[in-house]
């Protein structure tokens, strides 16, 4: 029985789980808590944030960028960003 990590994952904190992996490609889950950070950082690789659920604010460039349930948004590896939760949310970092 294949188990269903996106859906299953309870959203608790900050939590990070790499659900794909190969050479030269990732696919990482988050999941953030409702008023939860997380922290500065940057991408080794460009990368697609993808939002499965809930609402987070995305800081990158001295912008902020509202992004809720199905939408996306690229990035430039090595820019510094970091993300707050606006409720309990999963999103997926692809690079």
């Amino acid at each position: 029985m294949q188990q269903n990590i996106i859906k299953d994952t309870v959203v608790k904190g900050l939590k990070t789980e790499k659900i794909f992996k190969t050479d030269s490609a990732e696919t990482i889950l988050i999941t953030l808590e409702k008023d939860a950070l997380f922290p500065k950082h940057t991408s080794p690789k460009d990368a697609m944030l993808a939002v499965l659920e809930g609402s987070i604010n995305f800081f990158i460039d001295g912008e902020e960028y509202l992004l809720k349930a199905h939408e996306v948004f690229n990035f430039s590896k090595g820019v510094e960003h970091y993300v707050t939760a606006n409720e309990n949310s999963k999103f997926l970092v692809i690079r």
